[in-house]
């Protein structure tokens, strides 16, 4: 049965495998249950063979990876639900880590990254935004590749010292908008950023793995550093979503998803996204269902999801709400509208009176018709609940089937390279040619010498100017010398 058991209420409660990539929600204020629920789905998926992702902001999902213990309070709660076939279970898990501390590095190139979502990460203006667009556009054009973030600054400096020729082609590109982005990096890479561009880059069907079992692997993203950029760890979860909607092929309605997306804290997603970029997600989650993948939000209140989106979330678990503030109510009301009703429940009353581990949950139904709204006592999870050692850890990581593949960082022949080799050989030919018009004055004033000294001297086969001189001189003396003899004697001659 392709179906996963979320708990009990007035009936047994199922998430339909079929309906899975339909798409959900998981809200509820801090502590009344949230990660558990999460993780019920998660290795529910994983049961049925469906890989899954999802990012551990505290530190409590990395618990899946070791089987769970039964206690008072899990016992009692067994026999509430009925739960006779319950039994401790890891689950196939595999680390991953942006900084690469605490799982494999998870990296992207600066190229797969975009222009668009890299200038929210950097939290660029409209103007910046053009250039960073535009500096692209000069790479891609020049065969220039761009995987790290020496290799964007290169670049940088590029188009800085040919704005004026660049600017004619590409569209105006101002000194004062490159030194910002230049600054905006140089505060990511401070952030630890620099890490998550290079190679090898994470190839995502890697995401799309199972055991040797047959269990879908959870891949858990070790977000607890992360979560504070919320900026770096929103965008980079949406480019993951946007590399998966434009990769995987269509697969239509299946039995079960391909992939199961979990997207904890969704609201920094959301805060402050310019219209264009709410845009964008909504038209991923909206088709990306097509790709065989379910995306799930987890946050506090359901209102941190843009209506565009919430529509199209099938499957909800409502945990509690305390409503304290004017903003507060509003959410619970908010909340209880986007229920189907149930005649036998009050949801604004019930919601804000839920206990921990109970919540308000409607799953889509055969012919995918929404399931009156039912308060249910979550199933717990077989795997702990809770962190994990230091050593489980390394434990996990040692086990991994791809950590040859990511654990080593890769640095091959790019834009930075290409760019300092063209700038090593421009000056080497400005050095060279002050050299070489010197040789070649020198061998052209060798040349006009050697021709003077000729013309001069002479050589073996001819004689020189000198010596033409000096004979012709010679000559011309002796000729005079004998005529002055010539007419002494001849007068002497005459006279006598």
């Amino acid at each position: 049965m392709n179906d996963i058991f979320l708990g009990k209420g007035d009936r047994d409660v199922y998430l339909l495998g079929k309906y899975a990539n339909r798409h959900g929600l998981i809200a509820g204020a801090t502590g009344t249950g949230k990660s558990v629920s999460l993780m019920v789905l998660a290795e529910g998926f994983s049961r049925l063979g469906v890989p899954v992702f999802l990012a551990d902001v505290k530190g409590d999902l990395a618990g899946m990876s070791q089987a769970g213990q039964v206690g008072e309070k899990l016992q009692a709660r067994l026999d509430r639900l009925g739960i006779a076939d319950w039994s401790a279970q890891a689950d196939p898990v595999v680390f991953w880590d942006v900084y690469g501390q605490n799982g494999h590095p998870v990296r992207t190139t600066v190229s797969e990254m975009g222009s668009t979502l890299l200038a929210r990460v950097l939290e660029l203006n409209d103007t910046q935004e053009g250039v960073l667009s535009v500096t692209f556009t000069v790479a891609d054009d020049n065969g220039l590749l761009l995987l790290d973030l020496d290799d964007l600054r290169s670049m940088l400096a590029f188009v800085a010292e040919n704005a004026k020729a660049i600017s004619g082609k590409y569209g105006l590109v101002g000194t004062q908008s490159i030194g910002a982005i230049q600054r905006a990096l140089l505060q990511l890479e401070k952030d630890g950023g620099d890490r998550f561009f290079g190679e090898p880059a994470l190839d995502l069907t890697d995401f799309l793995r199972q055991d040797m079992t047959g269990r879908g692997i959870v891949n858990v993203l070790s977000a607890e550093q992360l979560i504070h950029k919320p900026r770096l760890y929103a965008t980079f979860l949406l480019w993951m979503l946007s590399e998966l909607f434009e990769n995987l092929p269509e697969v239509g309605d299946a039995d079960l998803p391909r992939l199961v997306f979990f997207f904890d804290e969704a609201h920094l997603l959301f805060a402050d996204a310019p219209d264009s970029l709410r845009q964008r997600i909504e038209q991923v989650v909206r088709l990306i269902r097509s790709k065989g993948v379910g995306v799930y939000f987890i946050s506090q209140l359901p209102d941190d999801v843009p209506d565009q989106v919430l529509g199209q979330l099938g499957n909800r678990i409502q945990h509690a709400l305390r409503a304290f503030t004017p903003r507060d109510q509003k959410a619970v009301r908010t909340a209880a509208e986007t229920f189907p009703p149930n005649s036998r429940l009050n949801v604004v009353e019930a919601i804000t009176q839920l206990g921990v581990g109970e919540a308000l949950v409607t799953t889509l139904q055969e012919g995918g018709v929404p399931l009156p709204v039912e308060r249910v006592l979550i199933a717990p999870p077989r795997c702990r609940i809770g962190a994990i050692t230091d050593q489980e850890r390394a434990s996990v990581r040692m086990r991994s089937p791809i950590g040859a593949k990511y654990d080593t960082a890769i640095n091959r022949e790019s834009a930075h390279e290409l760019l300092q080799q063209r700038a090593a050989a421009a000056a080497s030919g400005a050095t060279a040619e002050p050299k070489a018009k010197a040789r070649t004055a020198q061998q052209e004033a060798d040349g006009i010498g050697g021709l003077v000294k000729d013309w001069l001297l002479g050589t073996s086969r001819r004689q020189g100017a000198l010596e033409a001189m000096a004979k012709s001189t010679l000559r011309t003396m002796g000729n005079q010398l004998g005529r002055q003899i010539l007419r002494g004697v001849l007068g002497g001659i005459m006279k006598r």
